[in-house]
């Protein structure tokens, strides 16, 4: 699925400098990170590990439903995405106990409970996540002087 039908035709683009075509579910100056590759999931829990070492209190993890793409599938809220998030958050866990961790996942509300984990063992993926469809509504709803948005 193409995020942005007004700006990209594609969700493939063409690096004439490599001479290969590439994969970005955005926008084309944001390529997608290889989550298949072990090297980039360890450089990922690095980059979390060297901020959570400055002190920041936590993370909004962007677009979290689109970690990994699987043929066949719309690539979104797919089972390796819980995996790694459960491994992120036991890492995080283990070394930063008062971490937070909110998933930004534009999807529909039972699509994104599953970012919050086991609900049984207290949640082992994030702590929060946005709701998409609320947001906007809040808004108006302040906007127009009105619970009715």
């Amino acid at each position: 699925r193409i995020i942005f039908v007004d700006t990209e035709a594609s969700n493939w683009t063409y690096d004439p400098v490599r001479g290969q075509y590439f994969w970005h579910r955005f926008f084309s100056h944001q390529p997608d990170l290889n989550y298949e590759n072990p090297a980039v999931q360890e450089e990922m829990i690095s980059a979390l590990k060297f901020w959570l070492d400055l002190g920041i209190d936590g993370f909004r993890l962007d677009a979290v439903p689109y970690l990994y793409q699987e043929e066949g599938t719309n690539c979104e809220n797919l089972p390796r995405t819980h995996d790694f998030l459960k491994r992120v958050r036991k890492e995080i866990d283990a070394q930063y106990p008062d971490t937070v961790v909110l998933a930004e996942a534009n999807q529909w509300p039972e699509d994104v409970v599953d970012y919050f984990g086991d609900y049984a063992t207290g949640g082992d993926e994030c702590h929060m996540a946005f709701h998409f469809p609320v947001m906007p509504r809040i808004f108006m709803a302040v906007r127009r002087e009105s619970r009715y948005p």
